[in-house]
């Protein structure tokens, strides 16, 4: 195995759930159908809200960024998993699960900012509904959202880079079905004190 980033592995092993062979398929074709119906039951709120006028609202305005990011964060793990499934294999290259475990935590971190500017729509709308159209304006929204996406961004990229930096000479097992954070730094043999 090739050294990258202090790391004598070059792949992981993802050992996923424990599925017998012959329901392999079964479950295969569930999750397939909750991911599909994430993906398409997403896109149709943001198929909706940019379609109806009457939806143009900073509640909706959010509403669409988060069915996006639920989107984006499913997308993470599933396709990998269910590739997985299908093709009996189990590895991810370092790379890739460094690059899976980035995405995740971004759009984790950016689900909690997104339901975080909800809800102060929600309070100034409870609160202040008289002054509701002043103060959550277009462009407040839309700062919002940007502060979510770079402090998200940032969050990843903390997490991401302190990750690369560990060292991984105990194994390359993880007990996961995707490159969780917590199951990387308990895999690490490096001091993870920092991270």
């Amino acid at each position: 195995m090739r050294r990258e980033n202090q790391s004598s592995v070059s792949e992981f092993l993802l050992l996923g759930l424990p599925i017998q062979p012959e329901e392999q398929g079964m479950y295969y074709a569930l999750f397939l159908a909750m991911y599909l119906a994430t993906v398409l039951g997403n896109l149709l709120i943001i198929l909706l809200i940019r379609l109806d006028s009457r939806l143009h609202t900073p509640m909706y305005f959010f509403l669409s960024h988060l069915a996006l990011t639920d989107i984006s964060f499913s997308s993470v793990t599933a396709p990998k998993m269910l590739m997985n499934m299908l093709m009996q294999t189990q590895f991810i290259s370092y790379a890739g699960c460094i690059s899976q475990a980035y995405f995740f935590i971004l759009f984790g971190a950016l689900d909690s900012f997104l339901l975080t500017s909800m809800a102060y729509d929600r309070y100034v709308a409870i609160c202040h509904p008289l002054h509701y159209t002043t103060m959550m304006r277009q462009g407040l929204c839309f700062l919002l959202v940007v502060v979510s996406w770079v402090l998200s961004s940032a969050i990843a990229l903390v997490h991401t880079l302190l990750l690369a930096q560990l060292s991984f000479l105990r194994g390359n097992t993880l007990h996961h079905f995707f490159c969780d954070l917590s199951a990387l730094i308990k895999l690490s043999s490096s001091d993870t004190t920092i991270n």
